[in-house]
């Protein structure tokens, strides 16, 4: 059975930090492109960060150079440091696990940025 299960969502002013993480089961994790993806309350879901097998990054515009994506073979967990945070960052943040024939989401978990 797979499992992404994502953790380190909260609650934090404009400007702080956060550091979400997602820990997968039931994948071969090292075969897999990880990323976060976040949804707004009515709005689609959106690509946020991505790291393929070979930790290749990419970034979604809006956090270049606040949101770092990285991954850890050896424990299947892939994080999203997250730094500067403004209002907009509001979402929930799904991590996504994607190869070639299989895609698998988490849960999510809640990131509010709010004074």
């Amino acid at each position: 059975q797979v499992q992404l299960t994502e953790s380190g969502g909260g609650l934090v002013q404009p400007g702080g930090s956060l550091r979400l993480s997602c820990q997968a089961s039931g994948i071969f994790f090292r075969i897999y492109a990880m990323g976060w993806y976040r949804q707004a309350p009515g709005k689609q879901r959106d690509l946020v960060a991505t790291i393929t097998k070979g930790g290749n990054t990419n970034y979604a515009d809006s956090v270049k150079g606040r949101f770092t994506i990285s991954r850890d073979n050896a424990k299947d967990t892939v994080s999203l440091q997250m730094n500067s945070l403004k209002p907009e960052d509001t979402a929930v943040y799904y991590c996504n696990a994607n190869e070639a024939r299989n895609d698998f989401w988490g849960q999510g978990t809640q990131v509010t940025v709010s004074s």
